[in-house]
């Protein structure tokens, strides 16, 4: 018996990805655990293997294809164990189901009419809904109640091709107030701009840029944010990192000052635990622990790798882990754990000369800083003109999780760690 290779989902929110390589050919014998193919997504590189043994059968989706949808047959295995087994892949990825794909609707015929779709079985009253939040955000403009959506995701929940398919008898009795104005615009094209053709080259938007793009715009669009400012002295603190990179000279271990930046921000969120939070339609979520996403500038596109626990890591620790995971960043050979997630985010522009920015929140986050470059200006000390390297830094907040007075004891307690950096090791 033979069964298909179906295209996995490498990530909860991955929806097609490219068929990079093939490590296997017609006729070949596999092993679980050998190496399939290489799959890439908006974000990484990742291999697949094999969990059955088995033949290939055919090769169904070329290498180097684009855009190919999750669950869409890219192989075919033959073996007598085949008819019963799971789909013969696994990919190192977050455990998650792949999104059933729906059967394509046949038209009906003209002289017959065709039935109904059976209707979801609907929720207890009070039931809790478990739906992802860009499936909500739909659900909210289409109308839906979720209560009567189906879910093809992890245990039941309801993710953005099930709101996309929903019945009519899914809607509510009225669209939610609102919906019409909150639908994302139209963006016009360039010639409807007008910009005439053969006036400029077209570079096709990737995966990645194609996925920045649409999560920027729902952010900026769906979060009610807002920025605090300060200036920071950060003398102190380079006088710090230089007897600190001395005493690790030998461990062949330089601390940057975006590390000591990681480091001061966990111990900050750790002060202020209500800064350390995020949004979702079923209450706000305190974390135990810092999860700081630095973000990190690749070839097309950005990312953000996780440092895990970061208030409970030493400089020397978080300097090898930010290292390596910028260095793998790069590559795309990030594991899909080591990106997604977090509870925190960090942009430094400084070594490029920026001064100040804003950063767009990096949902489901509650804030992220913006870090300017160190540099020296004027400052007044007890009232006598002076010199300090001085940076800025800007805290964008989610105003639906940290107010005003939030953000300001975030950037009190960071600002004293930052200035006074013998603090952070007390």
């Amino acid at each position: 018996m033979s069964i298909d290779v179906l295209m996995p989902a490498l990530s909860p929110t991955m929806e097609e990805g490219t068929l990079a390589k093939w490590h296997v050919k017609k006729g070949d014998k596999v092993s679980s655990g050998d190496v399939i193919a290489e799959i890439e997504t908006d974000k990484a590189t990742m291999e697949v293997e094999a969990v059955d043994e088995g033949v290939v059968e055919d090769i169904l989706v070329a290498e180097g294809s684009e855009g190919v949808k999750v669950n869409t047959p890219i192989a075919r295995l033959s073996g007598d164990d085949a008819g019963s087994a799971p789909p013969p892949v696994k990919a190192d990825a977050p455990k998650a189901e792949a999104p059933k794909v729906e059967a394509p609707k046949a038209e009906a015929a003209p002289a017959a009419k065709a039935a109904p779709a059976p209707a979801a079985p609907a929720r207890a009253s009070g039931e809790r809904v478990f739906a992802s939040p860009l499936a909500r955000r739909i659900a909210e403009q289409k109308g839906l109640d979720l209560s009567q959506v189906q879910g093809s995701g992890p245990r039941g929940r309801i993710i953005k091709r099930d709101v996309d398919g929903a019945m009519p008898q899914a809607r509510t009795s009225a669209p939610a107030a609102g919906a019409a104005a909150s639908a994302p615009r139209q963006v016009q094209s360039l010639a409807q701009m007008g910009i005439p053709d053969g006036s400029y080259d077209l570079i096709p938007l990737d995966g990645m840029k194609k996925t920045v793009a649409r999560r920027m715009s729902d952010s900026f669009r769906d979060v009610p944010h807002f920025p605090l400012t300060i200036d920071l002295e950060i003398d102190g603190l380079l006088a710090g990192r230089a007897k600190i990179n001395a005493m690790l000279e030998k461990q062949g271990v330089k601390v940057s000052v975006n590390d000591l930046v990681i480091k001061a921000a966990a111990i900050a969120l750790k002060q202020v635990p209500e800064a350390n939070a995020s949004y979702s339609p079923e209450g706000i979520a305190m974390h135990h622990n810092a999860d700081i996403a630095m973000a990190v500038a690749i070839d097309g596109g950005l990312i953000t790798p996780i440092i895990r626990k970061a208030e409970t890591k030493g400089l020397a620790q978080i300097a090898k882990e930010a290292k390596d995971l910028a260095e793998r960043a790069r590559t795309r050979k990030l594991k899909p754990e080591e990106f997604q997630g977090g509870t925190f985010s960090i942009s430094n522009l400084g070594m490029m000369g920026i001064k100040s920015f804003n950063s767009i929140i990096n949902e489901p986050q509650g804030c992220i800083l913006s870090v300017g470059a160190g540099e020296q200006r004027p400052v007044v000390k007890n009232g006598q003109l002076a010199v300090a390297t001085v940076m800025s830094v800007t805290l964008t907040c989610d105003h639906r999780v940290v107010d005003g007075a939030i953000g300001a004891r975030w950037l009190q307690a960071f600002k004293a760690l930052i200035e006074d950096p013998i603090t952070m090791i007390v």
